[in-house]
């Protein structure tokens, strides 16, 4: 390693280290391969430099081996290290997991009638104005507007020649047969505009519409405006802060607490609160403010999102802050400074740090997680889970299933299904976890992967993760047989685990009652009740197509067309007799209805 640290280029790039057993350690980036590098070390003896912090000591400490890639510009090997971190997760990097992206709402104001829209990317034209980004609450607020104010309710509406049902009910004041003028309907958006961001004002709307109707005994009714205003509620984590001196500014704090660290996110504009969210990072290590911050800052602002505050304002300084100036500098083709508190926006850092403690202290300790990772001599604690099942019928409808288990709980909007080819158990999981491993760069690898099977899967997978070069542990849990079928007793079943080891693949049988093998139990049993709910659905479509097919006049020619056309099976059973008699004939429509009413 030495050898190509003398004789790094003086250029920017990406530098990544590797242990003894090639494990990727650490990716950074640099503005000159040779300084960067050079300085985590000493020379006469070659030995890690004395003022590196722990966990970077530690890195160099086990690092064998060392890569780099060169890049054209400083910008460039910011974005590439980021990239590599989200789709590698190195084991001493830090690793922000909060791929959410904020929806905006948008007016295009070159309309002559314009609408407002929700949007999560940057919308083309020249005169988009947006409001956000917010945290929750967007659909919210837009749906409460349309109710107030008579704005185009649709897209199709404008484009029509004759006033809708819209109108006829007052929620439309019908510019399509010119019952307005343009400098009216554009008095109707500025007050829509000036509501957006009237947090009171559009609660005090809903709570009377609320209370309505309830009076009315319309409890339905009532609990979705609840939920309104709940949505609008939980958009805001801080209340009652004078910010009249301030404007339009996103404000990034971090905190760190032991392994663990909160990155607070408040978005003001105009001077008020419009939104504000947190995330919790498990670290492997000891997190550092510095790294959090640039890649909280750079997650956020790498989608195609706009940017509409003023100014990003920090908690704590921070080395790369400078360098993220001209990074979205360039971006977003303005000037974008990164700011450190004042005397005027001190009170909002502050607070911030003070709901990042209370934020930790409502943190529940989990020493499972702890013994998981000792017992089974994990790389990784295992803050977050994927677990994979395959399930099929003698070969029909095989179906394979992601569950993801994190912060606690099953993260069900990160659930995955998946249809295989594979013609056995072995070839399928192949199949489901290669899938998983290519989408790694779209969607960053979780701490653990846990399969359903024994030694030959936990052997596949082993491969498919060091080829893909990620840092995730793998463990395989094998279902008790009796009379050759899967025992699957709750707290009965005597399940084998099986890991990896200095000596191999091993396995270990543990007692029924043990907590921790209940606890990969139950992450299993969800898989397989995932996949079986998924298999069954797949398959009934499946026999219902089967079925299809006997219908007289039916043969394999038109099912194709069918499908051809209406994309899937579903939109042929909902297809209108009509677009069934222009596609094939009449007889046959008529068949393809009395068909599905019997179904």
């Amino acid at each position: 390693m030495i050898d190509t640290i003398r004789s790094l280029p003086d250029k920017p790039g990406v530098y990544q280290y590797f242990d003894e057993n090639g494990k990727l350690l650490y990716v950074g980036k640099a503005k000159s391969l040779k300084k960067r590098v050079k300085s985590y070390f000493r020379f006469n003896p070659f030995r890690p430099a004395d003022n590196l912090s722990p966990r970077i000591y530690k890195m160099i400490s086990e690092a064998k081996r060392l890569e780099y890639i060169v890049v054209e510009n400083e910008n460039d090997a910011l974005i590439l290290e980021n990239s590599l971190i989200k789709q590698l997760k190195p084991k001493y990097n830090i690793l922000l997991r909060d791929d959410k992206t904020y929806p905006y709402i948008y007016v295009n104001t070159d309309e002559d009638f314009p609408r407002l829209e929700i949007t999560r990317k940057v919308v083309k034209g020249k005169n988009i104005k947006y409001f956000g980004p917010f945290s929750s609450g967007a659909s919210a607020i837009l749906k409460t507007i349309y109710e107030e104010i008579p704005l185009v309710q649709s897209k199709s509406c404008i484009k029509g020649k004759k006033a809708c049902l819209y109108h006829q009910i007052g929620k439309c004041l019908a510019p399509c047969e010119g019952k307005i003028t343009k400098e009216e309907y554009k008095k109707l958006i500025q007050k829509a505009i000036k509501l957006i961001h009237n947090k009171d004002k559009l609660l005090e709307i809903l709570n009377k519409k609320m209370m309505k109707f309830a009076e009315n005994l319309q409890f339905e009714e009532a609990a979705e405006i609840r939920d309104r205003i709940n949505a609008i509620q939980d958009a805001e984590i801080f209340s009652n802060v004078d910010m009249v001196k301030l404007k339009d500014i996103d404000v990034f704090v971090v905190e760190i607490f032991k392994n663990k660290a909160v990155v607070i996110k408040i978005f003001v504009r105009e001077g008020k609160v419009v939104a504000s969210s947190h995330n919790i990072i498990n670290s492997q290590v000891t997190p550092e403010k510095s790294e959090i911050y640039t890649r909280a800052i750079l997650e956020f602002y790498s989608t195609e999102t706009p940017f509409t505050s003023n100014e990003i304002l920090v908690g704590d300084d921070f080395e790369e802050r400078e360098w993220l100036e001209e990074v979205l500098s360039s971006k977003f083709n303005k000037k974008i400074k990164i700011n450190l508190p004042n005397k005027n926006n001190k009170n909002l850092i502050d607070l911030a740090k003070i709901n990042a403690l209370e934020i930790i202290k409502n943190q529940k300790e989990d020493t499972l997680l702890d013994e998981i990772k000792i017992l089974f001599n994990l790389q990784n604690i295992p803050y977050k889970i994927e677990v994979f099942d395959t399930s099929h019928m003698q070969g029909v409808a095989t179906v394979g299933s992601m569950v993801v288990w994190e912060n606690g709980k099953f993260k069900k909007e990160d659930y995955r299904h998946y249809h295989l080819e594979g013609k056995d158990e072995y070839s399928q999981m192949n199949e489901l976890l290669t899938r998983r491993a290519k989408s790694f760069d779209k969607k960053s690898p979780p701490d653990l992967w846990l399969i359903d099977g024994g030694r030959a899967q936990l052997n596949l997978a082993k491969e498919i993760i060091d080829s893909s070069g990620a840092n995730v542990d793998v463990l395989a849990i094998s279902k008790e047989k009796i009379d050759a079928k899967a025992h699957r007793a709750k707290g009965k079943a005597k399940d084998k685990v099986y890991f990896l080891s200095g000596n191999g693949i091993e396995k270990i049988e543990l007692s029924e009652n043990d907590k921790r093998l209940q606890f990969l139990q139950r992450l299993r049993d969800e898989a397989h009740r995932f996949a079986i709910e998924f298999h069954r659905k797949t398959k009934r479509k499946k026999d219902m197509q089967i079925e299809l097919l006997k219908v007289k006049g039916i043969g394999k020619a038109k099912m194709t067309k069918l499908l051809n056309y209406f994309g899937s099976f579903e939109n042929i059973k909902k297809a209108r007799f009509e677009e069934l008699k222009n596609l094939l004939n009449e007889k046959d429509a008529k068949n393809i209805i009395d068909f599905f009413k019997k179904g």
